[in-house]
């Protein structure tokens, strides 16, 4: 089934206040619980990939391991088949994993963060080919964990954005290089990847956020905020009202109310807040990129990246 998913009523969106990780376990199962399984009347069975945000070895870059556990602690009590899964930026998804302390709290529910595996060429509706983990493709629905990020490049990095990390290793290096001559074609090719996907549905880590810049190299914001719905597309619209921005004013978010996607508010989508709503926690102190960056690699900077994405792959 197609990530365009139409939800014949309002889409469901919890927004939850979550002051720290102490709380993680309990408010992220009551988030999942108020937005549901989406198109799915039952997830016991389904085949569930869930992405974090692995990007590097840094916790404040990573979705927060207790809150990735926690969704997957969730997701096996509905009787779904889970699968921990990503390509981070730098380094080995198990590696990174263990860094963080993901691994750690993952092995008492009998799961393992995994890298991509096989790559699949995925032709997009824009013309272009990524090279995508089979195992994402395969699945019935991808449940995207990120942390909410600023983000040097996208200005934010949020559910939709967290998809790239399904792609290949050093091949998100040359997409950046060969689809990013500006910032609205990199954001196309983006879109038009959620579109040719399973249905994404997300829970969105906004416990501590980063802010000013990213996805790496960014200052904690104490967001204290859970966020969760079965269209990742309404997620990142409701978290753009959060932080006082339309969804346009994203170059993602934009390429998503070009296309009409359903979850937008472009598209006609209505959102049901099964919780707190944008306003009652709304967080406009957040800072963000003064000038965005260039979305593509230049071939010495796609060199650079892809030694030094080689050189962290090769260690345990």
């Amino acid at each position: 089934m197609p990530a365009y998913t139409t939800f014949s009523d309002p889409i469901p969106l919890c927004l939850l206040p979550c002051p720290d990780l102490r709380a993680a376990a309990t408010l992220t199962s009551r988030a999942l619980e108020q937005a549901g399984p989406g198109h799915m009347r039952s997830l016991r069975g389904a085949k569930v990939l869930v992405k974090p945000n692995l990007l590097t070895a840094t916790p404040l870059a990573c979705t927060s391991p207790e809150v990735t556990a926690a969704v997957c602690s969730w997701l096996l009590d509905q009787g779904a088949h889970v699968t921990v899964l990503d390509s981070p930026g730098f380094g080995r998804a198990e590696s990174v994993a263990r860094a963080i302390g993901l691994a750690e709290l993952l092995r008492p529910l009998g799961l393992a963060v995994t890298g991509p595996g096989d790559a699949v060429s995925l032709k997009l509706d824009n013309g272009s080919r990524f090279g995508v983990s089979r195992q994402a493709l395969e699945c019935d629905l991808i449940l995207s964990v990120p942390r909410v990020k600023a983000h040097s490049q996208m200005l934010l990095t949020l559910a939709v954005k967290n998809l790239f990390g399904l792609v290949v290793g050093m091949r998100k290096a040359v997409i950046h290089t060969r689809e990013g001559q500006s910032p609205e074609g990199f954001a196309d090719a983006l879109a038009a990847f959620w579109a040719a996907l399973p249905p994404v549905a997300a829970l969105a880590d906004g416990i501590v956020a980063m802010q000013r810049t990213g996805p790496s190299g960014g200052v904690p914001h104490p967001l204290g905020l859970l966020a969760a719905s079965p269209s990742a597309v309404a997620l990142d619209e409701a978290l753009c009202a959060v932080l006082g921005l339309p969804l346009s004013r994203t170059p993602l978010g934009a390429a998503l109310e070009r296309r009409r996607a359903p979850g937008c508010a472009a598209a006609g989508s209505q959102i049901r807040y099964t919780d707190a709503r944008p306003e009652d926690v709304a967080a406009r102190d957040f800072a963000l990129p003064a000038e965005l960056m260039h979305t593509s690699f230049r071939p010495g900077r796609l060199l650079k990246s892809c030694l030094r994405r080689f050189w962290l792959s090769l260690r345990p």
